[in-house]
Protein backbone atom coordinates (compact mmCIF):
# COMPACT_ATOMS: atom_id res chain seq x y z
CA UNK A 1 0.00 0.00 0.00
CA UNK A 2 2.88 2.47 1.03
CA UNK A 3 4.71 1.40 -2.34
CA UNK A 4 1.65 1.74 -4.48
CA UNK A 5 0.50 5.40 -2.47
CA UNK A 6 4.28 6.86 -2.94
CA UNK A 7 3.88 5.74 -6.85
CA UNK A 8 0.72 7.73 -6.74
CA UNK A 9 1.97 10.96 -5.46
CA UNK A 10 5.31 10.77 -7.66
CA UNK A 11 3.39 10.16 -10.66
CA UNK A 12 1.14 13.71 -9.52
CA UNK A 13 4.09 15.72 -8.66
CA UNK A 14 5.74 14.79 -12.07
CA UNK A 15 2.48 15.83 -13.86
CA UNK A 16 2.21 18.90 -12.14
CA UNK A 17 5.82 19.43 -12.68
CA UNK A 18 5.26 18.90 -16.62
CA UNK A 19 1.96 21.33 -16.31
CA UNK A 20 4.00 24.07 -14.39
CA UNK A 21 6.74 23.84 -17.21
CA UNK A 22 4.28 24.05 -20.14
CA UNK A 23 2.86 26.72 -18.10
CA UNK A 24 5.87 28.62 -17.72
CA UNK A 25 6.71 28.14 -21.45
CA UNK A 26 3.29 29.64 -22.68
CA UNK A 27 3.82 32.99 -20.37
CA UNK A 28 6.91 33.20 -21.91
CA UNK A 29 6.15 33.07 -25.18
CA UNK A 30 3.34 35.51 -24.71
CA UNK A 31 5.53 37.84 -23.40
CA UNK A 32 7.61 37.70 -26.29
CA UNK A 33 4.83 38.36 -28.70
CA UNK A 34 3.83 41.61 -26.46
CA UNK A 35 7.35 43.30 -26.82
CA UNK A 36 7.28 46.04 -29.21
CA UNK A 37 9.19 45.31 -32.29
CA UNK A 38 12.45 46.93 -33.47
CA UNK A 39 11.52 48.99 -36.80
CA UNK A 40 13.81 50.49 -38.58
CA UNK A 41 14.24 54.25 -39.37
CA UNK A 42 12.10 56.04 -41.69
CA UNK A 43 14.30 58.32 -42.97
CA UNK A 44 15.97 54.87 -44.57
CA UNK A 45 12.69 54.85 -46.73
CA UNK A 46 11.93 56.74 -50.10
CA UNK A 47 10.00 59.48 -49.79
CA UNK A 48 7.64 58.64 -52.37
CA UNK A 49 6.99 55.31 -50.68
CA UNK A 50 6.22 56.93 -47.10
CA UNK A 51 4.00 59.71 -49.36
CA UNK A 52 1.58 56.48 -50.63
CA UNK A 53 1.62 55.53 -47.03
CA UNK A 54 0.44 58.92 -45.84
CA UNK A 55 -2.10 58.82 -48.91
CA UNK A 56 -3.50 55.46 -48.02
CA UNK A 57 -3.93 55.80 -44.14
CA UNK A 58 -5.46 59.07 -44.55
CA UNK A 59 -8.00 57.53 -47.13
CA UNK A 60 -8.55 54.28 -44.83
CA UNK A 61 -8.57 55.80 -41.47
CA UNK A 62 -11.05 58.72 -42.70
CA UNK A 63 -13.78 56.34 -44.04
CA UNK A 64 -13.67 53.28 -41.61
CA UNK A 65 -12.86 53.05 -37.79
CA UNK A 66 -9.55 52.13 -36.94
CA UNK A 67 -10.36 48.99 -35.75
CA UNK A 68 -11.77 47.83 -38.82
CA UNK A 69 -8.43 48.86 -40.95
CA UNK A 70 -5.78 45.79 -41.17
CA UNK A 71 -2.49 46.13 -41.95
CA UNK A 72 -2.87 44.20 -45.31
CA UNK A 73 -5.57 46.74 -46.04
CA UNK A 74 -3.18 49.58 -45.88
CA UNK A 75 -0.46 47.76 -47.72
CA UNK A 76 -2.55 47.22 -50.49
CA UNK A 77 -4.10 50.63 -50.72
CA UNK A 78 -0.31 52.29 -50.52
CA UNK A 79 0.82 49.33 -53.02
CA UNK A 80 3.37 48.64 -50.45
CA UNK A 81 4.39 45.36 -49.54
CA UNK A 82 3.20 43.69 -46.30
CA UNK A 83 6.79 43.12 -44.98
CA UNK A 84 7.60 47.14 -45.76
CA UNK A 85 4.77 48.26 -43.23
CA UNK A 86 6.11 45.78 -40.57
CA UNK A 87 9.95 46.72 -41.06
CA UNK A 88 9.51 50.51 -40.51
CA UNK A 89 6.37 50.40 -38.10
CA UNK A 90 5.62 47.09 -36.32
CA UNK A 91 2.16 47.53 -35.93
CA UNK A 92 -1.20 49.35 -37.37
CA UNK A 93 -1.68 51.38 -34.03
CA UNK A 94 2.27 52.91 -34.66
CA UNK A 95 1.28 53.41 -38.64
CA UNK A 96 -1.58 55.61 -37.67
CA UNK A 97 0.20 57.76 -34.96
CA UNK A 98 3.69 58.35 -36.94
CA UNK A 99 1.49 59.34 -40.49
CA UNK A 100 -0.83 61.50 -38.38
CA UNK A 101 2.33 62.82 -36.67
CA UNK A 102 4.03 63.68 -39.97
CA UNK A 103 0.72 65.57 -41.46
CA UNK A 104 0.39 67.52 -37.94
CA UNK A 105 4.07 68.41 -38.24
CA UNK A 106 4.10 70.35 -41.54
CA UNK A 107 1.13 71.86 -40.04
CA UNK A 108 2.73 73.14 -36.77
CA UNK A 109 6.00 74.69 -38.95
CA UNK A 110 3.54 76.82 -40.63
CA UNK A 111 2.38 78.02 -37.14
CA UNK A 112 5.39 78.28 -35.80
CA UNK A 113 6.28 80.80 -39.02
CA UNK A 114 3.11 82.75 -38.01
CA UNK A 115 3.54 82.92 -34.24
CA UNK A 116 7.16 84.64 -34.14
CA UNK A 117 8.28 87.80 -36.19
CA UNK A 118 4.93 89.96 -35.53
CA UNK A 119 4.82 92.52 -33.31
CA UNK A 120 1.22 92.56 -32.83
CA UNK A 121 -0.25 89.46 -30.63
CA UNK A 122 -3.72 89.70 -32.43
CA UNK A 123 -1.53 89.57 -36.44
CA UNK A 124 0.16 86.64 -34.90
CA UNK A 125 -3.35 84.67 -33.39
CA UNK A 126 -4.88 86.21 -36.86
CA UNK A 127 -2.38 84.45 -38.93
CA UNK A 128 -2.18 81.67 -37.09
CA UNK A 129 -5.76 80.90 -37.52
CA UNK A 130 -5.93 81.30 -40.71
CA UNK A 131 -3.20 78.30 -41.37
CA UNK A 132 -5.01 76.61 -39.01
CA UNK A 133 -8.46 76.73 -40.93
CA UNK A 134 -6.45 76.25 -44.37
CA UNK A 135 -5.08 73.10 -43.39
CA UNK A 136 -8.98 72.34 -42.33
CA UNK A 137 -10.17 73.21 -46.16
CA UNK A 138 -7.14 71.17 -47.70
CA UNK A 139 -6.61 67.82 -45.61
CA UNK A 140 -10.52 67.31 -44.81
CA UNK A 141 -9.11 63.19 -44.70
CA UNK A 142 -6.63 64.48 -42.23
CA UNK A 143 -9.21 65.90 -40.02
CA UNK A 144 -11.66 63.27 -40.17
CA UNK A 145 -8.83 60.54 -39.05
CA UNK A 146 -7.87 62.48 -36.04
CA UNK A 147 -11.44 63.05 -34.75
CA UNK A 148 -11.42 59.38 -34.65
CA UNK A 149 -8.61 59.19 -31.92
CA UNK A 150 -9.25 58.83 -28.34
CA UNK A 151 -7.93 62.11 -26.55
CA UNK A 152 -6.31 59.63 -24.44
CA UNK A 153 -4.35 58.45 -26.82
CA UNK A 154 -3.04 62.25 -28.67
CA UNK A 155 0.11 61.51 -26.85
CA UNK A 156 1.13 58.66 -28.99
CA UNK A 157 0.85 61.38 -31.30
CA UNK A 158 4.44 63.24 -30.92
CA UNK A 159 3.76 66.51 -32.25
CA UNK A 160 1.28 67.43 -29.30
CA UNK A 161 4.31 66.78 -26.70
CA UNK A 162 6.21 69.20 -28.98
CA UNK A 163 7.52 71.53 -26.83
CA UNK A 164 9.09 74.29 -28.95
CA UNK A 165 5.48 74.72 -30.73
CA UNK A 166 3.48 74.69 -27.28
CA UNK A 167 6.14 77.26 -25.78
CA UNK A 168 5.88 79.16 -29.05
CA UNK A 169 2.28 79.72 -28.82
CA UNK A 170 2.03 80.00 -24.71
CA UNK A 171 4.93 82.98 -24.85
CA UNK A 172 2.55 85.01 -27.87
CA UNK A 173 -0.48 84.31 -25.27
CA UNK A 174 1.85 85.54 -22.03
CA UNK A 175 2.74 88.30 -24.36
CA UNK A 176 -0.80 89.34 -25.12
CA UNK A 177 -1.17 89.09 -21.43
CA UNK A 178 1.27 91.28 -20.26
CA UNK A 179 0.12 94.22 -23.04
CA UNK A 180 -3.07 94.18 -21.20
CA UNK A 181 -4.94 92.48 -24.54
CA UNK A 182 -5.84 88.92 -23.78
CA UNK A 183 -7.48 87.94 -20.59
CA UNK A 184 -5.76 87.75 -17.43
CA UNK A 185 -7.99 86.20 -14.95
CA UNK A 186 -7.29 82.75 -16.46
CA UNK A 187 -4.44 80.54 -16.84
CA UNK A 188 -2.27 80.51 -20.19
CA UNK A 189 -3.06 77.03 -20.76
CA UNK A 190 -6.95 78.04 -20.80
CA UNK A 191 -6.48 80.44 -23.32
CA UNK A 192 -4.55 77.99 -25.23
CA UNK A 193 -7.48 75.19 -25.38
CA UNK A 194 -9.69 78.06 -26.09
CA UNK A 195 -7.61 78.98 -29.34
CA UNK A 196 -7.21 74.96 -30.09
CA UNK A 197 -10.72 74.04 -29.28
CA UNK A 198 -12.63 76.66 -31.46
CA UNK A 199 -10.40 74.76 -34.62
CA UNK A 200 -11.10 71.71 -33.53
CA UNK A 201 -14.93 71.67 -33.37
CA UNK A 202 -14.87 74.00 -36.61
CA UNK A 203 -12.76 71.64 -38.36
CA UNK A 204 -14.67 68.18 -37.56
CA UNK A 205 -17.98 69.76 -38.07
CA UNK A 206 -17.22 71.78 -41.24
CA UNK A 207 -15.59 68.35 -42.86
CA UNK A 208 -19.17 66.51 -41.82
CA UNK A 209 -21.37 68.36 -42.47
CA UNK A 210 -19.20 68.46 -46.18
CA UNK A 211 -19.66 72.25 -46.60
CA UNK A 212 -19.27 73.88 -49.93
CA UNK A 213 -17.35 76.90 -48.99
CA UNK A 214 -14.05 76.49 -46.99
CA UNK A 215 -14.23 77.48 -43.38
CA UNK A 216 -11.40 80.20 -44.66
CA UNK A 217 -14.21 81.77 -46.85
CA UNK A 218 -15.84 83.30 -43.79
CA UNK A 219 -12.42 84.00 -42.08
CA UNK A 220 -12.79 87.64 -40.86
CA UNK A 221 -16.21 86.69 -38.81
CA UNK A 222 -14.58 83.44 -37.65
CA UNK A 223 -11.59 85.45 -36.31
CA UNK A 224 -13.37 87.96 -34.60
CA UNK A 225 -15.46 85.21 -32.72
CA UNK A 226 -12.80 83.51 -31.22
CA UNK A 227 -10.46 87.00 -30.78
CA UNK A 228 -13.81 88.35 -28.50
CA UNK A 229 -14.01 85.26 -26.53
CA UNK A 230 -10.29 85.69 -25.36
CA UNK A 231 -9.12 89.29 -25.54
CA UNK A 232 -9.71 91.67 -22.57
CA UNK A 233 -13.10 93.75 -23.13
CA UNK A 234 -12.36 97.62 -23.93
CA UNK A 235 -13.07 100.04 -21.03
CA UNK A 236 -16.34 101.77 -21.04
CA UNK A 237 -16.24 105.48 -21.29
CA UNK A 238 -18.61 107.70 -19.45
Amino acid sequence: MKNSRSKQQSSTSTSNSKKSSKTKGEISKAANRTKPLAVAPLSDMRPATLEKIEKAVCQLFAGDDVSDITMIEIANAANVSLQTLYKYFGDKQTVLYTIMDIVLGRLATRMMDHLQGIDSVEDRLRKTLWVCLDFVDNHPDAVMVLSKVSISRFHNIAIYNNKDLINAFLSVLKDGQNRGVLVDTVPLNILFDVFMGFISRLGIMHTIRQAELPLNANFDALFNILWRSISKPESSTP
